[in-house]
């Protein structure tokens, strides 16, 4: 928590002080059973405190779990298997998680391309699968033998096909026109605004508009696999209703619960490390001051590098 930044680095940290202080806003396995109620931040092991939640619940369930990868987590090390092994570490959990979910409900996974298999594999055995979204990932260290990873995959899956619930209207995407189309002189499908001119488009599921955080963004943390809040901010509009439960089964530092929070959603945010807990604490406090998502405002999603200033920063 001490290391030394750049004056301009607003990458989030947390004193000792202010960590006596969040304390008390993170709870225990022990609150599960004793004290659960909504929005609250859990540090603890997975495996512990499963059993203590409620089935059929959370409206909304996001998963962002270890890749098959070698993964330091601050002193959590994560170590990368055969693939046959990765599935049955998925399968350990994924049935208690998904019990979880209530029959009209929606979840998401996180992976990669060496992981994305597997995952595919361990959700169909519970849930139906409706997309993959593949989103760029423009971060991280160029390969000299193989291509630069730069996409990460996200598995949509619902309980019951027939039922559940999806907003694309909260989701749309507003796009700079480049070769504006005009009928008897008047814009056709696109605004010409004082910032430019612009169309509103449905999303698909593949997305180029993200970018993964970093110094200069205050949401940035040390966690070294921290998913963007507005990457978050998307599946969490489109696939839940204000008031909603939403469950992080691995909260890292916390981009769900916070998302969770500044759209109007309740939510249970586990996590095993401490330091985790503790920025997710302070990020939630930092929300109740400024709930911007960054690249998303006035209800649509920006590309980047094309919302206004007056929204804030770069998106």
């Amino acid at each position: 928590m001490d290391k030394r930044r750049a004056k301009r680095n607003r990458t989030l940290t947390v004193s000792a002080d202010e960590a006596a202080t969040l304390e008390p806003l993170i709870s225990a396995t022990e609150d599960l059973r004793t004290d659960f109620r909504d929005d609250m931040i859990v540090n603890a092991d997975l495996f512990d405190c499963l059993d203590l939640l409620p089935n059929e619940y959370f409206d909304l369930i996001i998963i962002d779990p270890p890749y098959n990868l070698d993964k330091n987590f601050h002193g959590r090390k994560f170590l990368s298997m055969k693939s046959d092994d990765y599935e049955e570490f998925l399968r350990s959990w994924f049935g208690k998680v998904c019990d979880k979910l209530k029959p009209t409900g929606s979840l998401y996974m996180c992976g990669d391309w060496k992981c994305s298999s597997s995952m595919q594999r361990v959700i169909e055995e519970r849930l139906t699968i409706l997309s993959r979204i593949t989103w760029q990932r423009e971060k991280g260290r160029g390969a000299k033998a193989n291509w630069k990873n730069g996409m990460e995959d996200i598995w949509f899956a619902v309980k019951n096909p027939k039922h559940y619930y999806f907003d694309i209207a909260s989701v749309m995407m507003k796009r700079k026109v480049l070769a504006p189309y005009r009928v008897e002189g008047k814009p056709k499908d696109w605004d010409d605004t004082v910032d430019g001119k612009f169309r509103l488009t449905h999303p698909s599921n593949f997305w180029d508009d993200i970018s993964i955080p970093f110094w200069s963004m205050p949401e940035n943390t040390d966690h070294p696999t921290q998913k963007p809040e507005k990457l978050y901010a998307k599946l969490i509009l489109a696939s839940s209703k204000p008031g909603d439960r939403i469950l992080d089964p691995f909260a890292g530092s916390g981009t769900a619960v916070v998302v969770a929070k500044k759209l109007g959603r309740h939510f249970c945010g586990i996590e095993i490390n401490r330091d985790y807990c503790l920025w997710a604490a302070k990020r939630l406090l930092m929300a109740d001051a400024n709930p911007d998502i960054q690249g998303y405002a006035d209800g649509v999603f920006w590309e980047r590098n094309t919302q206004p200033m007056k929204h804030g920063c770069d998106n």
